[in-house]
């Protein structure tokens, strides 16, 4: 299986990013549902506790300020970036940002999702315990009246970048909702009430693929959670029609293309493809087809960006776990 041997080669590389990491969490647990294989899910949750050892913890081993062996989400996560982050006297340079560390908020609410689905798993009531518990500590950090920050310290005490990520109240809300979805604690109602005020005063609609792919999932997501009343699913699909029929890079060769990018929209159709309210798109297969072949794996967009690009290539493949069983 195709997906399968992304992810075995994508762990046997052993790079700890929180995003590829919090996507692999799901699409291992997504494989192990499919085929039966225990191996699988054991890897999944071997993968959490690396993650939590490793980017719970700061570059010199130690946990990040409020997180301990019991609590490893409570000082958030970092990225991952090979760079250290910028110091305090360190003048910004946007292309070196790219490359260092820190804290992403939409980087947090992937790893969320993906200790929810873990619990959904296997119910053990730690992973929903840590998965809120990051909740509550990304809104608290993140969140500062009426914005969000788009990345901050390592131990979340100031902002690297100061703007606000286009999607990022969405996400929160999203992810926040579907905690709530199942009793626990601590609680995330006020997140919620937060991220909403926010999303209020956000344009949704985007040309970016990997954005319109989020719409997408985000979309897919409160349709399975049915709130009575909401009626955000379907703003959603609309913020992203318009974004959908000027999405013109296909016709660009792969070394002009991120192929993470694509196939965060190929995951986002069909998640929507699902939801018998969408008319199905061909782009999606045309997008995973083109990025299946070998030749365009020897392009420096693909080699560049290995790790995120296989693991959102299995995504693609095989979307069920990082959808979700909710």
């Amino acid at each position: 299986m195709q997906a399968r041997d992304l992810m075995l080669g994508f762990l046997e590389r052993g790079r700890r990013y929180l995003w590829t990491d919090a996507f692999a969490v799901c699409n291992l647990l997504g494989l192990h549902r499919a085929t039966g294989e225990t191996q699988l899910r054991l890897l999944a949750l071997e993968l959490v506790d690396k993650v939590h050892h490793t980017l719970g913890r700061d570059r010199d081993g130690n946990w990040l300020p409020g997180a301990s062996e019991a609590h490893p989400t409570r000082g958030g996560l970092r990225i991952g970036k090979p760079l250290p982050e910028r110091r305090p006297d360190e003048p910004p340079d946007e292309r070196l940002e790219w490359e260092r560390d820190g804290q992403y908020f939409h980087y947090l609410t992937r790893w969320i999702h993906a200790l929810d689905e873990v619990w959904c798993e296997t119910r053990d009531p730690k992973f929903q315990t840590w998965a809120r518990e990051l909740a509550v500590t990304a809104h608290r950090a993140f969140c500062t009246g009426d914005r969000m920050y788009w990345k901050l310290s390592v131990d979340l005490s100031r902002p690297l970048v100061a703007s606000m990520g286009q999607h990022d109240p969405l996400d929160g809300l999203v992810t926040c909702m579907q905690l709530q979805a199942s009793p626990g604690s601590p609680s995330v109602a006020h997140a919620i009430a937060d991220f909403a005020a926010l999303l209020g005063h956000t344009r949704l609609a985007t040309r970016d693929p990997l954005g319109l792919g989020g719409l997408l999932v985000a979309a897919y997501r409160l349709d399975r959670l049915a709130v009575p009343g909401d009626t955000l699913c379907d703003t959603l699909i609309a913020a992203s029609r318009d974004g959908l029929r000027e999405f013109q890079e296909l016709a660009e060769p792969a070394g002009e293309r991120l192929a993470f990018r694509e196939l965060g929209l190929a995951i986002g159709l069909a998640a929507v493809s699902r939801m018998g309210r969408v008319p199905a798109s061909p782009l999606g297969d045309a997008i995973v087809r083109f990025w299946l072949e070998p030749a365009n794996h020897r392009v420096a967009t693909w080699t560049d960006h290995l790790d995120i690009n296989e693991v959102m290539l299995a995504t693609s493949l095989a979307p069920e776990g990082y959808l979700g069983i909710r």
